[in-house]
């Protein structure tokens, strides 16, 4: 598979990378065996990059991953995971409903200080069993997970210090890369005001149907030479799915206009003889400021499915024709799942 840089650093990762979110047990179990089932189905079609994160299933994602690669040559794979949220135990069937399936028996707590990040990133390497990450995102800093006070303590805590525990990691030569992993776009603008990254995890917000980030966050990225990494690519299902009875989008029930419009995608798809899953999964590599496109699942089946659809690959001259159905800037929902 190609491979493209991500941002002004040296690091390249596979245009196509994996999510490790439902191998958390997001929405339903994920045992250990059909965990390793999917990943060497990533592997087998070429997907050398892999994300994951403490939250997926409490760290079960992170060990399920670790437990993956630590068996594939070294030089072959990337891993990034996130910070932003510590782990801690708790009595076994107390863990909350956070849509996690059979997690391990941790809550998570916010801290996007130095000495929160500094620990996350070692208990990471304890869950993984692995010696290196070779990116950290922040999580789900922003007002969408946090509200807006919260949200500016958390921001302030990362501005003020957190920042500083990447650039020293970086620094090391411990990662290579460092940036936000998010669902929303302010915060974005709001860290990248105030500092320089390399990256962004950006879900649900680059999309055949929902561009919130062309306007202002694009142009940004551009100026400054920071890359993105574009997951949600169904935008929670409807655009792999269409706009079918009980379809989702923003990981809850789609309203009357985004099934219209994601029915009026439909039809352009139709007319040149392709899934809507397959302009849905090309449309942000079209863009050389994106590094890679993130697909998560839980299924073996699922990922060989998804894989097909990025070829044959879909004419340029084609995607026009989706604009005038697309979706600017929607709410997300306040329940949402983060990535």
């Amino acid at each position: 598979m190609k491979t493209r840089r991500i941002g002004q650093t040296g690091l390249e990762v596979s245009e196509v990378s994996f999510g490790a979110a439902a191998l958390g047990g997001l929405y339903r179990a994920c045992p250990r065996e059909q965990a390793m089932e999917t990943l060497s189905a990533a592997w087998d079609a070429g997907i050398r990059y892999f994300d994951v994160a403490p939250w997926y299933g409490l760290g079960l994602g992170e060990r399920h991953v670790g437990d993956f690669l630590r068996g594939k040559p070294e030089t072959e794979w990337v891993l990034s995971t996130k910070v932003g949220r510590l782990l801690r135990p708790v009595p076994t069937g107390t863990v909350p409903d956070y849509s996690y399936v059979d997690p391990l028996s941790f809550d998570a707590d916010y801290d996007y200080s130095y000495d929160g990040i500094m620990r996350s990133v070692e208990f990471s390497y304890a869950r993984l069993g692995l010696n290196r990450i070779d990116i950290l995102y922040v999580h789900d800093l922003g007002g969408y997970t946090h509200g807006a006070e919260r949200n500016a303590v958390h921001l302030r805590h990362f501005l003020d210090s957190g920042i500083r525990a990447l650039e020293e990691l970086k620094s090391s030569g411990a990662i290579k890369a460092f940036g936000l992993g998010v669902n929303e776009v302010p915060v974005c603008i709001d860290v990248m005001t105030n500092a320089d990254i390399d990256c962004i995890l950006l879900a649900g917000r680059y999309t055949l149907l929902d561009r919130t980030a062309v306007a202002e966050l694009l142009p940004l990225c551009r100026r400054k030479g920071t890359s993105l990494v574009v997951g949600g690519v169904f935008n929670s299902g409807i655009l792999a799915t269409g706009p079918v009875p009980g379809s989702h989008f923003d990981y809850m029930p789609a309203n009357d206009d985004v099934l219209a419009k994601v029915g009026q995608m439909e039809a352009v798809a139709s007319k040149h003889g392709v899934p809507l899953a397959a302009p849905a999964l090309q449309f942000a590599l079209r863009d050389p400021l994106v590094s890679s496109v993130l697909i998560g699942t839980a299924r073996a089946s699922s990922l060989e499915r998804n894989m097909k659809l990025l070829s044959p690959a879909i004419a340029d001259s084609i995607f026009p024709e989706f604009d005038n159905f697309t979706l600017v800037a929607p709410p997300l929902g306040a329940e949402a799942v983060r990535v």
